[in-house]
Formats: structure tokens, sequence, C-alpha cells
């Protein structure tokens, strides 16, 4: 999932496939969502029909799921990340390449998303443990995952006002980024 987060945000051409269409619906908002607060500004579509398949030939990032009866027609994609829902893979063609998140952000991300997904795993190595560790419910896990998203764009995003540079030559003043500070 963190794989697929970095390729949005970097804007990486990205397919799903899956047998079903709900699961195809599902990882596609999923990925949007997981996104918040930003807004994915390219080409979106949850399942696209098999008449439209040469859409992805197109140059330009996307979000895409088709149903995997079509995988053959998109093995021949050299740019493309595909997720098999099916399989749980990710595959990664060799001319791509995933700029992750900084380490520090990335190993605190991947344990805090352990924490939540499996809350066992903190109290695995203890030699008494406590009797109750249950699972949050879905609805209580959904807002723990998007929390945990939510604090990843906080740590990456502090500070971004310091970049900022205002310019007072118009009546109105201009605010332009400096990619160097």
């Amino acid at each position: 999932v963190l794989f697929l987060f970095c390729a949005a945000l970097t804007e990486h051409k990205i397919l799903f496939l899956s047998s079903s269409y709900q699961r195809l619906t599902d990882a596609c908002r999923a990925l949007l969502a997981l996104m918040f607060p930003l807004k994915y500004s390219f080409t979106y579509v949850p399942i696209l029909p098999a008449q439209l398949l040469e859409v992805l030939s197109t140059p330009t990032p996307f979000i895409i799921g088709v149903h995997s009866i079509f995988q053959s027609e998109t093995q021949e994609l050299l740019d493309v990340v595909i997720a098999d829902l099916d399989g749980g893979t990710v595959n990664v063609p060799e001319c791509v390449h995933i700029s992750l998140l900084p380490e520090p952000l990335l190993q605190q991300t991947r344990e805090a998303l352990s924490m939540v997904l499996d809350p066992e795993l903190e109290v695995a190595d203890l030699a008494f443990p406590p009797s109750t560790i249950s699972a949050s419910s879905l609805k209580m896990q959904d807002k723990e995952i998007r929390a945990v998203f939510l604090r990843l764009f906080a740590q990456l995003l502090q500070g971004y006002r310091w970049c900022l540079h205002i310019i007072r030559i118009h009546p109105e003043p201009v605010i332009r980024f400096h990619k160097v500070r």
C-alpha cells in the first residue's frame, strides 16, 4: 500500500487488476482517500470498459481498474505499475523508478500501520502480555489508518511556509515556492 501510495504521489501510472468489480472500485477509492488532503488531478477510472483499453497507453499518469480477464492486454505496458488484487502482488517494470518516503518517515509509517492492522504485534515479545488485546472495529480501524496518513502528510509538509517567498511588486502579493530552500 505504501508503494502504491508513493507511486500515486509521484505521478506514476497505476493499474489495478481484479476479477471483482467491487474490489477494483474499493482499491481505487482507497488509494485516493489515503492521499487526503491532496487531490488526484489526473485520469481516474475505477472500472475501465473493455472498449477503452487503449487508454492504458496514454502518456499521462492515471489510476485505472481493469477486470482481470484483460490481463493479457496489459502485459505489454512498459511504464505502468500493476497491482494484482486477486494475487496480492505489485509489479513494477524495470524502467519505472518510484521514490519512497524519506527513511525515518517510512519506518514510522510502516510501524504505525502494522500496529493498527495487527495490534497483537505490539505485545508479541512480552514475557507477560496483557490478557485483553483486541483489534479495533472496522470503522475505528478506518479512522486509525486515515490518522496515520494524515500524520504522515503533516510530517512531510511541516515547515513548507519557510520555502514560500512573497513578492510585493503587484498590488496583490504573489507567493512563489523556492525549491532551493
